[in-house]
């Protein structure tokens, strides 16, 4: 049973006891990111999340990193488009001081200038080596096609340039602005009791907000085509259409959709495009649900010489897959695999931090897992079709990453 507290800063802490683990996983989530930046911070909220890492007043990074080995711990975080996730797993004797280490990360990092620059250059790296990634990047360039100057368009690892005017003060005055305790939720799983939930609030139950409220924009969707020549032995190709946001009540004909389309080995893109014709070794589809929409994304990579027959071939599926719809067999088959890989995600504590710690931040409820399997089966061949003609009525959205020859 999922356990909820606001505390009176407007912070959330939901906790999940599993007593038959022996690991807790605590997740600090955040209402923030790349779409919550602009032209002159764009990469601030993922350089910020590394910056909690290189040191607090009272730790420095060494310390922090020393500070989970020796209890056998994990720590890591990551930021999305609209979420920064800071988290630990440690053994369920260890959570005490595992919060107490999150907590001093949290709101005593020192961003000494010296680090700040180190890091900078760790960032260039990364930023160098999703470049170097082109089945990667392509689906930035996607983003951008959809999305335009939009921030759900921007990279979420920035810019080198953005990057090198970043200051202590500059963190700083992000801090203040998006990590409110409104815009924060707390997120305990494992072998752990709702006593915990006081031992949080006494870390992040009190601290204030500046009550600044910042109004995110709906974007528009673009379905522009941007291509972009690379030194590269394949050609990356992307296709968008238009998608439905978090909490749609249609989302689950559409990941059922989606998984027939191409997310899985038996769906008719893997089958169309690699098994009959071997146009590419990678080929999927996913969907990507944000506040306010969605964008459903077909990825292959192939020879350029082999291009336009991958393209073609795409379009065939799908315009095949839009007329007939999905036959009675497809239907029940992607209803009990999307069953069995819920039922399969809730047997790490990690995970269950995770669909706790998100369902709070963007939706602000929680279903039983007989609720979700609920909705699942209640998904039929016209619930499908509504949401084909919803997501597959308008131009898609193209990126391409061709090699240069």
């Amino acid at each position: 049973m999922i356990q909820k507290h606001t505390s009176k800063n407007g912070l959330r802490i939901v906790l999940e006891n599993i007593p038959a683990v022996r690991s807790v996983t605590i997740g600090i989530w955040v209402l923030t990111g790349s779409r919550n930046e602009n032209e002159e911070n764009n990469g601030i909220s993922h350089f910020l999340e590394h910056m909690f890492f290189k040191g607090t007043s009272t730790r420095s990074a060494i310390e922090i990193a020393e500070a989970f080995d020796s209890i056998g711990g994990q720590v890591n975080a990551f930021t999305s488009k609209e979420y920064t996730c800071y988290y630990a797993k440690v053994l369920d004797t260890h959570k005490d001081y595992a919060l107490d280490i999150l907590a001093d990360m949290f709101f005593n990092s020192s961003f000494d200038p010296n680090e700040m620059e180190r890091e900078k250059k760790v960032v260039y790296e990364e930023i160098k080596m999703y470049e170097d990634t082109p089945d990667d990047i392509v689906h930035d360039i996607l983003a951008r096609a959809s999305y335009g100057n939009h921030p759900l368009g921007y990279p979420i690892l920035g810019t080198e340039d953005h990057l090198k005017t970043f200051k202590p003060e500059t963190l700083r005055t992000y801090i203040d602005s998006r990590y409110t305790p409104e815009n924060v939720v707390v997120s305990v799983a494992g072998n752990v009791d709702e006593s915990f939930i006081t031992k949080v609030e006494s870390y992040f139950g009190t601290y204030s907000s500046n009550n600044q409220s910042t109004k995110i924009d709906k974007p528009t969707f673009l379905a522009d085509s941007i291509e972009r020549n690379k030194d590269t032995e394949q050609a990356h190709l992307c296709i968008g259409y238009n998608g439905l946001p978090v909490g749609d009540e249609q989302i689950y004909s559409l990941v059922i959709l989606n998984n027939v389309l191409g997310g899985s080995m038996s769906s008719r893109l893997f089958q169309d495009v690699r098994e009959k014709q071997g146009l590419a070794y990678s080929v999927f589809s996913y969907h990507s649900s944000f506040l306010d929409n969605g964008l459903l994304t077909i990825y292959a990579g192939t020879g350029k010489e082999q291009l336009d027959q991958l393209q073609q071939t795409i379009n065939d599926t799908v315009d095949k897959f839009t007329d007939q719809g999905l036959s009675d067999k497809e239907l029940k088959n992607s209803k009990e695999q999307l069953k069995g890989n819920l039922m399969l995600s809730l047997e790490s504590t990690n995970s269950r931090m995770s669909r706790n710690g998100k369902n709070e931040l963007l939706l602000k409820r929680h279903r039983t897992l007989d609720e979700m399997i609920q909705e699942i089966d209640a998904v039929n061949h016209q619930s499908i079709q509504d949401v084909m003609n919803r997501t597959f009525n308008t131009k898609p959205s193209t990126a391409l990453i061709a090699p240069k020859q």
